[in-house]
């Protein structure tokens, strides 16, 4: 008599890669191979979000020990939870794959130059309609220059849509566009600002008899909020936010309230209506809510974020 093969309960061995979602960029080849044991040879079954596979997408080869799942060019549309059963009788193992298909973001739907003053331009844009399937990373905004045409990035990753660009030349004229990111990578095209950003040499009011000087003081106004942030520990870091006054504010930062001035584990800087702090090596503690105050004689204004300071991976 022949030996009796002793039978061997189902089981599927999911490769590490595919534990976490498995992301692809549309018109990748999806080629996945599933080993699997089980004696006799066990049933395999592919489901797409609880429903049979379209066979005119993904195709399917069982063999003895393995299971292979094949889309030649992946569509957004093939992006989901796939299930592999392997079935023995009453017997049954099951894994579960998710697969991400992504492609580049659409561009912001529009681009709007809000306010010119000095050597600076405020710009707000709207998000863009499709994000390419995942998250954005964030926007890229750049300027160019009327003579040269040549356009620069003025900040990458940047995660609200609004912006002050500064330091802009007296006696240019800029054009601004933005691109939304993902992980694809950019968007293929930009949205460009309709008007131009004339930066003027400042008026220089001679005072004559009987006419008074045109008063430009104003109470402190931020034009850039404080973004809110996620840091790791060790990893020196730095808040911005840009403020508008005449007379020059008194610019103080605050943490949880409390003012942080001459602490030399800050480091504070003003420059051209651009506020910085600088937090030296962040541990634990140095979490909370950050405040930048201006105050000069016609008033005070003051923005606040969150700051999260994590350990590292």
């Amino acid at each position: 008599m022949e030996p009796k093969v002793s039978p061997e309960h189902p089981k599927i061995w999911l490769p590490r890669a595919l534990r976490q979602t498995y992301i692809r960029k549309v018109g990748d080849t999806v080629n996945l191979l599933i080993p699997f044991q089980g004696k006799p040879k066990p049933q395999a079954t592919w489901t797409h979000d609880g429903c049979a596979l379209d066979a005119g997408r993904v195709s399917v080869r069982n063999g003895e020990r393995d299971s292979i799942l094949f889309i030649r060019e992946a569509q957004r549309a093939d992006s989901g939870r796939y299930q592999l059963s392997v079935r023995l009788g009453e017997l049954e193992a099951t894994a579960t794959i998710d697969i991400l298909v992504i492609e580049r973001p659409g561009p912001p739907q529009s681009i709007k130059l809000v306010d010119v003053w000095g050597s600076n331009a405020t710009l707000e844009w709207t998000p863009p309609q499709d994000t390419g399937n995942t998250a954005l990373l964030g926007y890229t905004v750049q300027k160019a220059d009327t003579k040269s045409g040549l356009w620069f990035t003025v900040l990458e990753r940047y995660h609200r849509t609004s912006f002050t660009v500064s330091n802009l030349i007296v006696g240019n004229s800029y054009a601004f566009r933005v691109f939304a990111e993902n992980q694809c990578g950019l968007s293929e095209t930009a949205p460009i600002t309709a008007d131009l950003a004339h930066i003027q040499k400042a008026a220089t009011l001679r005072k004559t008899g009987g006419f008074a000087q045109r008063d430009f003081s104003e109470a402190p106004k931020f034009t850039q909020p404080l973004a809110d942030c996620t840091t790791v520990m060790g990893y020196d870091t730095q808040l911005f936010c840009c403020v508008r006054a005449s007379p020059k504010p008194k610019i103080i930062w605050l943490k949880n309230k409390m003012d942080i001035q001459g602490n030399p584990k800050y480091r504070a800087l003003t420059h051209l209506g651009i506020c910085s702090l600088e937090i030296r090596k962040p541990g634990p503690f140095d979490g909370g809510i950050y405040t930048c105050k201006a105050v000069n004689p016609l008033g005070e204004a003051s923005v606040d974020c969150r700051v999260d300071v994590r350990a590292p991976h």
